[in-house]
């Protein structure tokens, strides 16, 4: 069996094409078009047409997607939302696609096109923030820190920058600008984002985390999620989630989504630990490992869509 996983991908490449001509003499129709026409909407459907585009030998596709790769890094909002215009016109030319013949394929494809370069350019944004090393001369970083601190301490006032009441939110020490050098920006992000738009689940996880017995270091945990997140979003294993959650809504990926997938992983951790009863902070690697492998086990799933509403049953 491992031999023959070995070598059927090889195969494919040499048959392929034979099979293409095959199913469009007695189909009429391209490989795209039957992708989507035939596969499932979301990620089943998007992830067919990311791996024809990209195993296409067209000179104009090939061109087409160097040029789209090459924009997404940088490009705008605006300019995000003209790639599937852009790609339905070259593939449609190239293809031979006649649109008055085949009306509903540009609104598919082009819908397949947005989900797959908005991913890549949220891919981007999310290394540009982990790249970003944590300042304590910048003053905007400084006031994310304190919010944070606000947000998940609102009884409690600070005493300094300075302190050792960092660790009752889960730091390690005294400042936790040091706790941020794994993940840069993206970990204070992501705890930020946590702390502003759930509150109740915030307070509910950062609860559990202060218990006696079963308790954790929030902080320092929810910056191993801010890094389980973004391995699944570089190894593409998160494409199931975020082409489904576009799908669903009607949107390209964005930054907020990647935020709202960080929060489900953290408030699930919480659960999952809980769940786990660990006899102390030593059982912290096994569980992680383990919560990983639950996660990337349903993105296996084509049809999985993480829900981020996070409901507090009970505290």
């Amino acid at each position: 069996m491992f031999i023959l996983d070995k070598i059927l991908p090889y195969i494919f490449v040499y048959i392929r094409p034979f099979i293409k001509w095959f199913l469009h003499t007695f189909t009429r129709l391209s490989e795209l078009q039957r992708i989507c026409y035939g596969a499932r909407s979301g990620a089943s459907r998007t992830r067919q047409v990311e791996r024809s585009l990209y195993l296409s030998k067209k000179p104009e596709i090939k061109h087409l997607l160097r040029e789209m790769d090459e924009a997404a890094e940088y490009c705008s909002h605006e300019e995000l939302m003209q790639f599937p215009v852009k790609a339905v016109a070259v593939v449609q030319r190239v293809k031979r696609i006649k649109p008055r013949i085949h009306p509903d394929f540009a609104g598919l494809f082009g819908s397949c096109v947005l989900h797959i370069w908005s991913y890549k350019h949220l891919m981007h944004e999310v290394e540009r923030l982990r790249s970003e090393m944590y300042d304590a001369d910048n003053l905007e970083h400084e006031q994310k820190l304190l919010e944070l601190w606000k947000r998940l301490m609102p009884d409690e006032d600070l005493t300094g920058r300075i302190s050792k009441q960092w660790q009752d939110i889960g730091f390690q020490g005294d400042d936790p600008k040091t706790d941020f050098r794994g993940m840069g920006m993206l970990g204070l992000e992501n705890l930020l984002f946590f702390a502003r738009e759930y509150k109740e689940a915030a307070h509910h996880v950062l609860l559990h985390s202060r218990h006696p017995k079963l308790g954790y270091t929030f902080a320092i945990v929810g910056i191993n999620l801010t890094a389980m997140a973004y391995r699944l979003l570089k190894n593409g294993d998160a494409k199931t989630h975020f082409y489904n959650l576009a799908q669903a809504i009607k949107q390209p990926c964005s930054l907020t989504h990647f935020h709202k997938f960080y929060c489900y992983l953290l408030f699930e951790f919480d659960r999952f630990w809980l769940e786990s009863e660990p006899t102390n902070i030593m059982d912290f690697r096994e569980i992680y490992q383990n919560f990983e492998i639950t996660i990337i086990e349903a993105l296996q799933r084509d049809t999985t869509i993480f829900k981020t509403n996070l409901v507090v049953e009970n505290v």
